[in-house]
């Protein structure tokens, strides 16, 4: 196995305060959260972090091993940004969700304090109804209008977001610190294949429950490691459909989007669109003074060998992006098709080694003290 030697050139970034002003949600946040929110920006004008979700946990053929991520076993390094995700938090007995918290309690802090960043989606369960996270016909309920304040089921949500508030409060490392998150919550919102999407869900109920979600997180429940991300899915085509949902700035940090349709997904690729697209919320982002992030993409299987650099990275160069990272979803532990990024021998394997050698793309062993006023790439 070839491993790619660290990039050829560090840059040296310094932040002092005060030296930007971006409209972070969390006044109140830690200094370790504030510092990342700038850190993040900063990458943003001239690098991009890769990232992968679920890469700790498990990969192509196999689980729960200490250290490993299929990227770190083509690249030598893992992903700047592993993607963890909350559904195991409600919609299970007290020791499933106990059990679930603690694997996923070890994964950050361990993430942390290697230098490496998490970003939290959540696949929530159906609070008021069977069939899990997805909508099903006959099956679901339309339960966004119920968990809102004074809906039938708001106090069970209060619930189950002071479960997630438990575990951000646990995140604590060897330095006494707690591990700063991207939280994701309610993605791909504008497609109908979740319980709060756009078809189940009124825009006044969906904006109202984001709101609460926030404001009770760190107003009431006094989480203050999380930065607020938003992405929808690929239905938009300008500035107003993509702020049709849009819960307002002072309930959003990060604006993003999740985009498999326009980059391979059943042979067919449309990248003038994507990029357009990404335009429009790196644009906005810079506008509000937010981050913005390619929050989930990807090809299953990654047929395409030159897929890494003749389709992401000339489109995550394109158009001037200023976007903290991309994210690829994850590496399947049994399926044999439900993959996407390499492992050794996969297919594309050469190809991401280019992808990750470029200057422009950041992993985790090229970020130092993210988490700091000043640090190192």
């Amino acid at each position: 196995m070839n491993f790619i030697p660290k990039k050829n050139a560090l840059l040296f970034v310094c932040l002092t305060a005060g030296h930007f002003l971006f409209a972070q949600v969390d006044k109140n946040a830690t200094k370790e959260t504030k510092n990342l929110y700038q850190n993040l920006k900063t990458i943003s004008k001239n690098h991009i972090l890769f990232g992968h979700q679920h890469a700790l946990e498990y990969g192509h053929r196999w689980s729960n091993e200490p250290n490993r991520s299929d990227v770190k076993s083509v690249t030598g390094s893992h992903p700047a940004v592993i993607g963890i995700d909350f559904s195991d938090f409600s919609g299970r007995s007290i020791e499933q969700i106990e059990k679930a918290k603690e694997v996923l309690r070890k994964n950050v802090i361990a993430t942390y304090e290697r230098g490496g960043i998490t970003t939290v989606s959540w696949h929530f369960n159906n609070p008021a109804s069977e069939g899990g996270f997805y909508w099903k016909d006959g099956i679901s309920t339309a339960s966004m209008a119920l968990i809102k304040p004074g809906g039938s089921h708001h106090e069970q949500y209060k619930e189950i977001l002071k479960t997630i508030a438990d575990f951000a409060h646990s995140v604590k490392a060897k330095d006494g610190k707690l591990s700063p998150m991207i939280f994701r919550p309610f993605h791909e919102f504008d497609g109908d294949w979740f319980w709060w999407g756009k078809s189940q869900t009124s825009r006044e109920d969906f904006i109202a429950v984001w709101q609460f979600t926030v404001s009770y997180l760190k107003d009431t429940l006094g989480v203050h490691n999380f930065i607020y991300a938003f992405s929808p899915d690929n239905r938009f085509n300008s500035e107003t459909e993509y702020l049709e949902r849009y819960p307002g700035d002072e309930f959003v940090d990060m604006l993003g989007m999740d985009d498999y349709g326009d980059f391979g997904r059943d042979g067919k690729y449309d990248l003038e669109a994507g990029i357009k697209k990404l335009k429009i919320f790196s644009d906005l982002a810079i506008k509000k003074k937010k981050l913005a992030a390619f929050t989930e993409t990807g090809l299953e299987s990654i047929p395409n060998e030159n897929w890494w650099t003749e389709v992401l990275l000339k489109t995550l160069k394109s158009e001037n992006l200023e976007l903290a990272y991309v994210l690829v979803w994850r590496n399947d532990a049994v399926s044999p098709t439900h993959y996407y990024a390499p492992f050794p021998g996969q297919v594309s394997e050469k190809d991401f080694l280019k992808f990750y050698d470029d200057p422009f793309t950041l992993f985790e062993k090229d970020v130092k003290n993210i988490y700091s006023k000043k640090f190192k790439i």
